[in-house]
């Protein structure tokens, strides 16, 4: 059977290919997943090939069933086996209006991609493993991640759809670190705070000035690899009697402190 296998959605850049790149230093065969076509996502893989790891990229849009479900399929019939699975592709809102303003249109939109997305994916997955662990792969130890977001349980009235879709992401990774706990497949929860990726680099000011007057303990932004860090001890296979557990990679922000 073929070497440990793990997917990372939302993996083109950022927190996505920073996970990536660890799974792979890690021996993983790692599959890329985004939006991006095949042509834009090349230069991407053949960096991480010439490297010396086993990487490729598939298309998938998470809140697609047809999408989903031929990335999970893709992946078990080339490799033979999925060991992780690290759901963190999202969207953010397209614009951030007061919540009193807040559209169905963007509503649905941030949520199809968040949170029934993710969920999907983790059905899907898990139906797969399931599966995979009747076969009696040898050393075969799944495990689901689920990147949600410090905003899980912050509140941010110009973009309060998103908040909703990462509270949800909690949610469901309590629904299955309990229902895949009879087959010893662990679930986890990492919850990255404010790091430095293309999508904070427009507000860098902002957070500069909130991380220099104390709203993390730790005051620096957190990075990319912050996060990958947390996935990796995730699925390392120390804390599997921990499943459901969250790893806040957020510089203390979820410390309540009064100063």
């Amino acid at each position: 059977m073929g070497k440990k296998t793990a997917i990372v959605t939302g993996s083109r850049r950022g927190i996505g290919l920073a996970v990536l790149s660890e799974l792979a230093k890690d021996g993983y065969a790692v599959v890329m997943s985004g939006q991006a076509s095949d042509e834009d996502t090349l230069p991407i893989v053949e960096k991480l090939r010439d490297a010396g790891y086993d990487a490729r990229y598939i298309r998938c849009d998470i809140s697609a069933r047809e999408d989903r479900e031929n990335l999970i399929g893709a992946v078990v019939n080339e490799y033979g086996r999925l060991d992780i699975l690290v759901n963190n592709a999202g969207v953010a809102p397209k614009a951030r209006p007061d919540v009193l303003e807040t559209t169905e249109e963007s509503f649905n939109h941030v949520l199809d991609v968040n949170l029934k997305g993710t969920f999907f994916m983790c059905q899907t997955a898990a139906k797969a493993m399931i599966e995979l662990q009747k076969q009696g792969i040898e050393g075969y130890s799944p495990r689901l991640v689920n990147i949600s977001s410090i905003s899980s349980y912050t509140s941010s009235t110009d973009r309060g759809e998103y908040c909703v879709s990462k509270a949800g992401v909690s949610m469901v990774t309590m629904l299955f670190a309990d229902r895949l706990a009879v087959f010893g497949i662990p679930v986890f929860e990492v919850r990255p705070g404010i790091i430095l990726t293309d999508m904070t680099m427009p507000v860098r000011e902002k957070y500069d000035r909130l991380i220099e007057g104390g709203i993390t303990p730790v005051k620096r932004f957190g990075n990319p690899k912050d996060v990958a860090d947390c996935v990796m001890a995730a699925v390392s296979g120390r804390l599997d009697f921990s499943t459901g557990q969250i790893l806040n990679a957020d510089g203390g922000f979820h410390v309540r402190r009064l100063c």
